[in-house]
């Protein structure tokens, strides 16, 4: 079994489209109206307007406010991401780039949905060889 995809489900597609974009520096392929992807080495992030579940024969599946999880990506330099799309985030920072006790540095923010991600980079060894046999863009 491999790991494919996270779908986040919106009622503005193209908003939260375009911040993905801008935020991974990744093109998002817009399948239809109500569907687009990101893809990445490891995995896709999916976004699907909220007529998704009803166009796949579900219209009883609805989305929620999650609090719970964490979107996140493994990125080059979480310092120099952070740097070039600061003003992208603007208040929505929850936290600047931080050294975690795992060996991550993490840089926190929220959404125009309010989904928490995270940004990292391994920083430490034992935290870069966790990684280290994933590819990073």
């Amino acid at each position: 079994m491999q790991f494919a995809s996270i779908r986040l489900l919106t009622a503005d597609l193209e908003r939260l489209v375009e911040f993905y974009e801008q935020a991974t520096g990744l093109p998002a392929t817009r399948y239809t109206p109500d569907f687009a992807e990101l893809r990445t080495p490891g995995a896709t992030l999916a976004i699907g307007s909220l007529r998704t579940p009803e166009l796949a024969g579900n219209p009883h599946v609805a989305a929620a406010a999650n609090r719970s999880a964490i979107i996140e990506f493994h990125v080059e330099d979480v310092d120099a991401t952070y740097q070039r799309i600061a003003e992208l985030l603007g208040p929505d920072v929850v936290q600047t780039p931080t050294t975690m006790p795992w060996g991550n540095r993490s840089l926190l923010f929220r959404d125009p949905d309010g989904n928490l991600v995270n940004f990292f980079t391994p920083v430490t060894s034992a935290a870069q060889q966790r990684f280290a046999r994933q590819a990073v863009s």
